[in-house]
């Protein structure tokens, strides 16, 4: 059986685990990722769309310049994408997220492993561990990173607000907003961070104990040591 304090420590990276694990999914699930507001010029009048959307799903409502609102749908992001690069950007980052919830999956399993017992197996110990919130750490931040860029350098909702109304073809100009469902991502790796900083004290005091177990017989006399 695992110590009383291993126990709590690895108890308190399982407890982050599972929290990212559940803000990723919130993340995944929730389309509040960014609002856009996109506007056209029109003949003798100007037409902004107003989008909220996600990775999968969001909204569009257009309005007349004088702020009259003409129309609200629902759209799903994939069919409104005609662009391999906002597509393919698109499908990366719901990839990437993917798997970083795999692996803080991987991650709260190895910690509670680690709290209830004492596995043989190396990797299956703070090693294992370091891996897995390391490699959900870094899979959010390049979702992160890419995210804006499909929609600053790939126009990902000018092409979403044409698609809302593909008669609008003449740009004016594009306010972007992100919201708490990209802003919550930065909780993910805080608590990853979290999870790295709770082993690695327990296993630098892990091996400080170890070697003030073999430095006895450094310091004992010389005569006992003769003895």
């Amino acid at each position: 059986m695992p110590s009383r304090k291993k126990t709590t420590m690895f108890a308190s990276a399982f407890c982050t685990c599972v929290s990212s694990f559940v803000v990723i999914c919130a993340a995944l699930a929730t389309p509040q990722w960014v609002s856009s507001d996109v506007t056209f010029h029109r003949t003798n009048t100007s037409v902004t769309i107003s989008l909220n959307y996600g990775l999968f799903r969001g909204t569009c409502e257009q309005f007349v310049e004088a702020g009259l609102q003409v129309s609200k749908s629902t759209f799903q992001v994939a069919d409104f994408l005609s662009s391999t690069k906002t597509k393919s950007t698109n499908t990366a980052i719901i990839v990437l997220l993917v798997l970083s919830l795999l692996t803080s999956l991987l991650s709260s399993g190895f910690t509670c492993t680690n709290a209830v017992s004492n596995p043989y197996q190396t990797f299956l110990g703070p090693i294992g561990v370091y891996t897995w919130n390391s490699a959900c750490a870094i899979l959010t931040l390049i979702a992160m990173i890419l995210f804006p860029v499909n929609i600053e350098a790939n126009s990902l909702s000018e092409e979403l607000a044409r698609a809302c109304s593909p008669s609008l073809q003449n740009l004016l100009k594009s306010v972007h907003n992100y919201g708490y469902s990209y802003w919550i991502m930065l909780l993910i790796l805080l608590l990853n961070i979290a999870s790295l900083i709770i082993i690695y004290f327990y296993d630098h005091a892990r091996y400080s104990k170890k070697k003030e177990q073999e430095r006895p017989i450094e310091n004992a006399p010389k005569d006992v040591i003769l003895f």
